[in-house]
């Protein structure tokens, strides 16, 4: 097998030394690790951070899963990769869609690039919406590929994830979607896979539940970043390099006085400035996971027709008051 640098997308990847595993802790801001090591409770984060590299960057718009992991996957932003939300308006059916579909990624993946060159792959994911995307062109009966949720590991097979029998080889059950053990299912998956089949690189990532309940510095938050703290040192001594980033931060969706949700219904304003059903605005946060998603994602898309006068209805916009053009 050949290890000469792989190219994928314009950028130049060279093959690891070791197994390795990037993690992305979705809605995981700064903060939240930052206020996780003062209060004690991640060791090992402490110690890696202080012997390896800390390095900031500013997640690609709009800040949800799906298109900041594809980014990270493939090394593009979503204007390339195709994956601009999880919630669509399909300019060919006109229809409003979810944006878990493989055929709306137009580009290959780094995971794709190297399981094409001959090396082995593993994707674990919270939820199965971003398993399709993410497993997009892996071959999974050549035995180097698998790709699986903890949403969905009661339901893994050779054909379809590349690996059976995930709940046995785990030692877990499947976990609830709204709970923090839908993520230390993936991280004690990683760990069985490491010690099991090392691939070459293996990709995990979370669900931002606990981000959406519970703050920077709380119990809940700091209890969770010590149960990754756990896994990380495992795959630590197991010899693999950690390569650990978030998808995006989070920021208040509600007034701190009353507790109520900002909400502008742009969808309105844009019927009463335009004609009813002229302008179509999506909300492309919007996915089944209602409980902690909601609608409340901070940001919306205008689909609007040829010849509207872009820039005087930005101006209005703006104008309303609780709304930022990005």
């Amino acid at each position: 097998m050949s290890k000469t640098p792989l190219t994928v997308n314009g950028r130049e990847y060279t093959w690891p030394e070791n197994p390795l595993v990037v993690v992305c802790v979705d809605g995981s801001q700064p903060a939240y690790i930052e206020e996780a090591i003062k209060a004690g409770v991640m060791p090992f984060t402490q110690k890696m951070l202080a012997n390896g590299s800390d390095l900031r960057a500013d997640c690609v718009v709009p800040s949800f899963t799906n298109p900041n992991n594809l980014s990270i996957v493939t090394g593009c932003p979503p204007a390339v990769h195709g994956i601009c939300g999880n919630f669509i308006l399909d300019p060919d059916s006109g229809e409003e869609v979810m944006m878990n579909d493989p055929k709306y990624l137009r580009v290959d993946t780094i995971m794709k690039s190297f399981h094409d060159a001959g090396g082995s792959v593993a994707v674990v994911t919270a939820k199965d919406k971003l398993r399709t995307l993410l497993g997009k062109g892996l071959d999974f009966t050549s035995g180097r590929a698998l790709a699986f949720s903890s949403e969905k590991s009661d339901q893994v097979t050779l054909a379809e994830n590349g690996i059976e029998n995930v709940l046995e080889m785990v030692g877990k059950p499947v976990p609830s979607v709204y709970s923090a053990e839908l993520s230390e299912f993936i991280f004690a998956a990683g760990v069985k896979l490491l010690e099991s089949r090392r691939p070459d690189l293996m990709y995990l990532s979370t669900t931002d539940y606990v981000q959406h309940k519970h703050a920077p510095g709380s119990e809940g938050a700091n209890s969770f970043y010590a149960m990754m703290d756990g896994y990380w040192k495992q795959l630590d001594a197991l010899g693999a390099t950690i390569a650990i980033t978030a998808d995006h931060g989070m920021n208040a969706k509600h007034n701190t006085a009353d507790g109520q949700p900002k909400v502008v219904y742009l969808q309105e304003v844009m019927d009463d400035w335009l004609g009813e059903g002229v302008a179509r605005v999506i909300l492309p946060i919007t996915d089944p996971y209602v409980v902690h998603h909601g609608a409340l994602g901070g940001y919306g898309t205008v689909y609007l027709p040829e010849g509207t006068d872009m820039v005087d209805l930005c101006k209005k916009i703006e104008a309303i008051e609780g709304v930022e053009v990005a």
